[in-house]
């Protein structure tokens, strides 16, 4: 299983927080690459609710994690 940026951000509008069956479910509704699915199906699942995608993905960056002022802008 792997993540980037570009995949993890597929998930970004899913309906959180969410099951690993309600991720698939969505991520296939919503024409996601095959790869995030995969990945998804990859997940060792006990029933988990997942709150949001560093659940996940732990290394999922934030806002914090980039180095631009909103303020500015």
């Amino acid at each position: 299983m792997y993540w980037t940026l570009e995949l993890a951000s597929k998930l970004e509008d899913a309906p959180w927080p969410a099951t690993k069956d309600e991720l698939i479910d969505y991520a296939v509704r919503s024409g996601a690459p095959l790869e995030v699915i995969e990945n998804l199906q990859e997940i060792e699942d006990e029933g988990e609710i997942y709150e949001s995608i560093e659940d996940i993905w732990p290394d999922y960056p934030s806002k914090d994690d980039f180095f631009f002022n909103e303020d500015e802008y």
